[in-house]
């Protein structure tokens, strides 16, 4: 072999080498099959020839006749063979509650996506853009979970629809407070767009108190429902702190007081706009009821 040869397959060696370097393993990903291969299916003659157009042999099926949901062809149906199950009785009315959890709403106030030093409400929620709100789903607000109720370190006033007594422990530990509210379904359609409530032009609807079924939930202390005594309430957090076994912090002491206890009107939809006025966001500008029915309505 001469020299040059020897120095030409030196140097192709050389060449292969590098490209094993810098080329991908050899994988499963990275193959691929012989030409000729994968042949593509083809379509088979059928077992008429086509003239039934895929519709099947004679009934409903070759006619396009559809049936209903839950017909049976004659037969007594499913629905109707077995006994009627009373828990089920007006579930199309039920109230629903999404889940929030402590670890989500921990989450919001990291990320600015809420502000801790206003009191938190189903508008400052909402407008977060991440907390799905669908009224014609029967959605009435939140529900505030446990989950990561130890990770929980934020000092909040926060008000929600629904909670259990290990968020309100784990919200008053913190030295913050918790409020049980309810929202009418007029008042739900004004908060889930507000921009679009506020181009409407209709005055700002008043609330309305809770139906029978949970009146007494939010009449309750042990819930911190927003129409119980307050002296109740005071009472009812230093029971709980004895029970989970933490120091209950005096809120009294802590120079933000005054928004740990800020509360709305058991009738008020928007902190800082009553109801029965007109928000215009065009002229920046709220219109004032003047006539004495009108105040007399909505202050009721």
């Amino acid at each position: 072999m001469k020299l040059s040869e020897i120095m030409a397959s030196k140097q192709g060696r050389d060449l292969a080498l590098s490209m094993l370097r810098t080329l991908p393993r050899l994988a499963l990903n990275n193959i691929r099959n012989n030409p000729g291969a994968n042949k593509p299916s083809k379509r088979g003659r059928g077992q008429h020839g086509g003239n039934k157009h895929g519709a099947g042999n004679k009934g409903s099926g070759q006619r396009q006749n559809f049936l209903r949901i839950g017909y049976e062809t004659g037969n007594n149906p499913f629905y109707l063979r077995f006994s009627r199950e009373p828990y089920y009785k007006g579930h199309h009315l039920r109230r629903e509650y999404p889940p929030l959890s402590l670890q989500q709403l921990q989450l919001y106030i990291d990320t600015n996506r809420v502000d801790s030093s206003k009191p938190i409400d189903l508008v400052s929620i909402i407008n977060t853009g991440l907390y799905d709100l669908k009224v014609e789903w029967k959605h009435a607000g939140v529900h505030l979970t446990d989950e990561g109720a130890d990770n929980f370190k934020a000092k909040v006033n926060i008000e929600v629809q629904w909670a259990s007594e290990p968020v309100i422990a784990a919200i008053e530990r913190n030295g913050g407070t918790i409020t049980t509210a309810y929202y009418d379904t007029h008042c739900l359609h004004a908060i889930k767009d507000i921009d679009r409530f506020f181009t409407t032009g209709e005055p700002i609807p008043r609330r309305l108190l809770p139906p029978t079924d949970c009146l007494e939930y939010y009449m309750s202390a042990e819930t911190r429902g927003y129409l119980a005594n307050p002296e109740e309430i005071s009472r009812e957090r230093l029971v709980l702190s004895q029970k989970y076994g933490y120091e209950l912090p005096k809120i009294e002491d802590d120079p933000n007081y005054k928004m740990l206890v800020q509360r709305k009107d058991p009738r008020q939809l928007f902190y800082g706009l009553e109801p029965g006025w007109v928000v215009s966001l065009k002229d920046k500008a709220i219109l004032k009821p003047k006539a004495d029915y009108l105040k007399e309505f909505y202050s009721s």
